[in-house]
């Protein structure tokens, strides 16, 4: 029997360093993996801060770093020098010095147009990069929609959809599901919506994953189906 896709949910916020590794990872693992090609990978939303202004001028992370968790800056400083050193085992340049923090909201609603346009994984791709890599304030409008007409968007359709409200439930229905299943931070994968693992694990953890639920949806697909029967009561 011909399997189906294997779906791939996976929620992150673009403000969320280990999501950007958590992609490369997931890549990884997908280039391992010998049924790539039946893969189909879905981005959801999830918002770090939701109440966070739409953009905020660039500042030591280490400072709001160590306000978070109520630490040295040093020791803030610390944790970005690790951050950074593993981002790059993962192939990733991060630049914590030009983050600008901002509002994410608009940019999950330009990445579920994305999703329609078959463009959702080169969004989230140019997104991140601009984020964590360039210093861009992706909570700005005419930011997010240069970066998404670089991703491949139609400029004024991207206009469109910054300048109302379309999408804005499907985010808001992204992140109701992570609650109902308890998601509490990201990334977050889904496999086949069975298998779950929480955080940026290393590809071969991903990648067992990805068996694990390709088998058990493969053994589902050849399962024989009941047929039509009759009985004493009656026929089905």
């Amino acid at each position: 029997m011909r399997m189906q896709a294997l779906r791939i949910d996976v929620w992150s916020d673009i403000a969320c360093p280990w999501c950007y590794v958590g992609k490369r990872r997931l890549e990884a693992a997908l280039e391992q993996f010998p049924h790539r090609d039946a893969v189909e990978l879905v981005w959801h939303s999830f918002e770090l801060d939701a109440s966070a202004p739409r953009t905020s001028e660039a500042a030591p992370y280490a400072g709001r770093l160590a306000r978070k968790y109520g630490t040295s800056v040093a020791d803030a400083q610390g944790m970005i020098d690790r951050m950074t050193e593993t981002a790059a085992k993962d192939g990733l340049d991060f630049h914590f010095e030009k983050i600008r923090p901002g509002n994410t909201f608009d940019a999950h609603r330009l990445l579920h147009l994305a999703h329609t346009r078959g463009l959702q994984d080169a969004l989230k791709e140019r997104l991140f990069l601009a984020y964590l890599g360039e210093g861009e304030a992706i909570g700005e409008p005419d930011v997010l929609l240069r970066l998404a007409v670089e991703a491949g968007l139609e400029h004024d359709e991207v206009r469109r959809v910054l300048d109302g409200d379309a999408f804005a439930a499907a985010v808001r229905d992204d992140e109701d599901r992570a609650r109902r299943l308890g998601i509490r931070g990201v990334p977050y994968f889904v496999f086949d919506g069975s298998h779950s693992v929480s955080g940026a694990h290393p590809a071969d953890t991903l990648l067992a994953a990805l068996k694990l639920a390709w088998d058990a949806a493969n053994a589902r697909a050849t399962e024989s189906p009941e047929g039509s029967s009759c009985g004493p009561d009656g026929c089905a």
